[in-house]
C-alpha cells in the first residue's frame, strides 16, 4: 500500500507509491494541481512541505533554488514520497474545475498546416460535458501507459446550450519515428478512436483590463491561439500584442489566421520573429524574447502569457523583470521533452513526438 499525501489547503488525500512523483499521482487522482513542464525545470509545481520526507531520484531539479529548498519548498513533479506527507500548494482551483475526465474521442479530420505540423480536430461524445479554459491542454493516452500532451488551440464554447459542441483543435508537429505522430503523418487518421484525459494545466486566460503580451515559440502558439480566440469571440476588448517565434518562414503556419484577426480587431498587433529566416525575410530576426525587449521598453502594464520551450520561458521569467514586468502577472506554459514513459512531460513544443 502506498504512502498518503495530503494536499492543503483543500485537504485532498491521495495514495502515492514509491516510484510515482507526487504530481503524477495527484493528476491520476483527478486533481489538476498547478504544473507546467513536469520536467523539474519551470518550478510551476512548487509546494511547501509541511511534514514528511521525500527524495529526488534523479538529483535536485533545475527549477528549484537552494534558498527555496532551505525554506521547505519542493517540486512535486519530481518528488517521491518516502513517508506520509502534508504539502501546501499556492492555489487550488474549485473542485468542480479541478477534476479531470477520461473520455473517448474520434479524430473528425486532420489538416496539413505546414510541412511538419498538422491540425487534428477531435470530436467528443455528444453526451459528455467537457469544459475547459482557454490555454489548457489534454493528454492523449497510448498503449503501455504512455501519453502525449497537446494544448487545445480552439477556444472554449460560448454559453449557448443549443449549439453543437465545437471540435477540439490540436497542433501536432511531426517527429520522424514518433510513436504517435508518425502514423498521423504517414496514413489517414480521420475516424481514428482515441482516449484523452483533461482538461489539464493552469496556464489559462485571466480576467483583467490590462493589456496582454503573448509570447509563443513554435507550436507553443497553440494555447495562445485559444486565448486570443476566446478574447475575440467573447468581445472582451483586451489590447493584445503577439510575438511568435519560429525558425523559418514555413514554420509560421497560422499567419493567415493571425492576419484575419488583425484585420478584424483594432487592438491586436502581431510580430513574427524568425531565428533562421531566408535572405528574403524582412521581418524581425533572432530570439523571440529578445525582440520583445528590443521593441518594448516598459512591461509594467502588461499581463504576460509565455508558451513554448523551457529556454524561452525561463528567459522571459528571468529578464522581463528588469523592464518592469510583475512576476505575479507572468503566466507561462513551459514545454519539456522526455522519452516515452508513463510520467510524460509536456510535449506540445516543436520537438514533441
Amino acid at each position: 500500500m502506498g504512502t498518503k499525501v495530503t494536499i492543503l489547503p483543500a485537504g485532498d488525500e491521495i495514495a502515492v507509491d514509491a516510484d510515482t512523483p507526487v504530481l503524477a499521482a495527484a493528476l491520476a487522482a483527478g486533481l489538476n494541481l498547478p504544473h507546467s513542464c513536469r520536467g523539474g525545470n519551470c518550478g510551476a509545481c512548487r509546494a511547501r512541505v509541511l511534514s514528511g520526507e521525500f527524495h529526488y531520484p534523479h538529483g535536485r531539479p533545475l527549477g528549484i533554488s537552494d534558498a527555496e529548498i532551505a525554506s521547505g519548498m519542493a517540486l512535486l513533479c519530481q518528488a517521491r514520497a518516502l513517508s506520509d506527507m502534508r504539502v501546501e500548494i499556492r492555489t487550488v482551483s474549485l473542485a468542480a474545475e479541478a477534476r479531470i475526465k477520461r473520455l473517448p474521442c474520434r479524430i473528425a479530420r486532420t489538416e496539413r498546416l505546414s510541412h511538419d505540423v498538422i491540425g487534428a480536430y477531435l470530436r467528443l461524445p455528444a453526451a459528455e460535458d467537457f469544459k475547459f479554459q482557454a490555454g489548457q491542454y489534454i493528454d492523449i493516452l497510448l498503449s503501455g501507459g504512455r501519453r502525449r500532451s497537446f494544448s487545445i488551440a480552439s477556444a472554449p464554447d460560448l454559453p449557448e446550450p443549443s449549439q453543437t459542441p465545437s471540435l477540439l483543435e490540436l497542433h501536432i508537429r511531426h517527429v520522424p519515428g514518433g510513436a504517435f505522430t508518425e502514423p498521423l503523418f504517414s496514413q489517414a487518421a480521420d475516424g481514428k478512436l482515441l482516449t484523452i484525459e483533461g482538461p489539464l494545466g493552469q496556464f489559462v486566460y485571466r480576467e483583467s483590463s490590462a493589456p496582454m503580451l503573448l509570447i509563443g515559440g513554435g507550436t507553443g502558439f497553440a494555447p495562445l491561439k485559444s486565448i486570443i480566440d476566446h478574447v475575440v469571440r467573447g468581445d472582451l476588448g483586451r489590447q493584445m500584442t503577439l510575438f511568435w517565434g519560429c525558425r523559418a518562414e514555413p514554420d509560421l503556419y497560422a499567419e493567415a489566421w493571425i492576419r484575419a484577426i488583425a484585420q478584424r480587431v483594432a487592438h491586436f498587433r502581431h510580430v513574427p520573429v524568425l531565428s533562421e529566416g531566408s535572405p528574403a525575410w524582412t521581418g524581425a530576426r533572432g530570439f523571440v524574447h529578445e525582440e520583445v525587449l528590443r521593441q518594448m521598453a516598459d512591461l509594467s502594464a502588461y499581463d504576460i502569457y509565455a508558451s513554448g520551450p523551457p529556454a524561452m520561458v525561463n528567459a522571459v521569467r528571468r529578464e522581463f523583470g528588469a523592464r518592469g514586468a510583475d512576476p505575479a502577472r507572468i503566466y507561462f506554459d513551459s514545454f519539456d521533452y522526455a522519452p516515452d514513459s508513463v510520467d510524460r512531460h509536456r510535449s506540445t513544443a516543436p520537438t514533441s513526438s
